[in-house]
């Protein structure tokens, strides 16, 4: 058995166990316990980084709604596994991986979009300068690393895979690696993998110091898209419409905020961000950001966001049974930009 089809089926078992504990994530300290909507929202973060949340609360659009970081993240289906097991309030991944969840039982809704790809912002497949590499069956007995298994990545690469004429068989014989985004290049350079998938700040970085060209990007591939999303529990919604619908508002308007301003200006607002919060941290990658690449205005969510990855998911047999409908896994009725409306 290759090592991504063990990955998958061993993060398929972790879903069905996260599902068996779902139940339990109700008792949680959100509103439930005081009668009232929760006034703060547990959440993972990211080492160096400001993520949208924290980006909202620092402008003051989360209102009454405090966040409370209970740790980094460096990957989206462990955010998300954390949020629908309840030792978080929210949590963002690859909207694939969202659907993998969903279609497992896990009771979550995704909200609003907080990643994707324009042409600004997007992951990159990166080799050596001197690498033979140069098209899709170069990669056959290749190893590619990546932040995580079984998400946008390895979505992203596999359809790369496919377009370019590899079957089944052959795309089995890429090896895929797991790696934290903050090693993929190191690796890259010391020849440990073959490709290297990087994207934001991290990227950006990266191709500064040289010695890497692009063999394809996702958004070479796929054009602009919203990639990811926030989800809750669906308890936690419903104790706390309010509370999400304030969570979903700031989000959205940090989005416009970042779309708005000059480049230098959200740049120095992160800076500060990430002083403020004291974390020891080196703010090095914040000076490449460049922009969420959230395709839908405030965040809004399309339909065929998740109804792509669906369908990915189906032909590569991950999806057992009915398929879900992207609008059982998505809700825009809590952000204020739908159909044109702003906040």
């Amino acid at each position: 058995m290759s090592p991504p089809r063990r990955a998958v089926l061993r993060a398929l078992a972790i879903v069905t166990a996260l599902v068996l504990l779902t139940a339990a994530a109700g008792c949680g300290g959100d509103a439930a316990a005081g009668g009232g909507q929760a006034t703060e929202l547990r959440y993972q973060g990211s080492v160096g980084q400001v993520t949208l949340p924290e980006l909202a609360a620092d402008l003051g659009y989360l209102g009454d709604v405090r966040l409370n970081w209970i740790g980094n993240v460096t990957g989206g289906p462990q955010d998300i596994q954390a949020t629908a097991t309840g030792q978080s309030d929210f949590g963002g991944a690859f909207n694939g991986a969202i659907v993998k969840l969903a279609a497992a039982n896990a009771p979550i809704t995704a909200v609003v979009s907080y990643y994707g790809s324009d042409a600004q912002s997007f992951q990159g497949y990166y080799v050596l300068d001197d690498s033979s590499i140069r098209g899709p069956r170069d990669l056959i007995g290749k190893k590619v690393g990546m932040n995580t298994l079984g998400a946008h990545a390895e979505a992203v690469l596999k359809t790369w895979l496919a377009r370019g004429g590899l079957t089944p068989a052959e795309i089995k014989q890429v090896e895929l690696v797991a790696l934290p985004p903050v090693n993929a290049e190191q690796s890259l350079r010391q020849k440990q993998i073959d490709v290297a998938v990087l994207g934001g700040v991290i990227r950006d970085k990266a191709i500064a110091s040289g010695g890497i060209r692009t063999l394809f990007t996702d958004y070479e591939l796929l054009g602009a898209f919203s990639a990811g999303a926030y989800v809750f529990r669906d308890d936690f919604i419903k104790r706390n419409p309010e509370t999400v619908k304030a969570f979903v508002t700031g989000v959205g308007k940090a989005i416009e905020w970042a779309r708005s301003q000059p480049r230098e200006t959200v740049i120095a607002r992160m800076r500060d961000v990430i002083g403020k919060r004291g974390r020891n941290e080196d703010t090095t990658l914040i000076t490449y950001w460049k922009s969420s690449g959230v395709a839908g205005r405030g965040g809004v969510i399309d339909e065929q966001e998740f109804g792509t990855w669906i369908d990915w998911l189906a032909a590569e047999g991950e999806l057992k049974g009915d398929q879900p409908k992207p609008a059982d896994i998505f809700t825009n009725r809590f952000n204020p930009f739908v159909d044109g409306g702003g906040a």
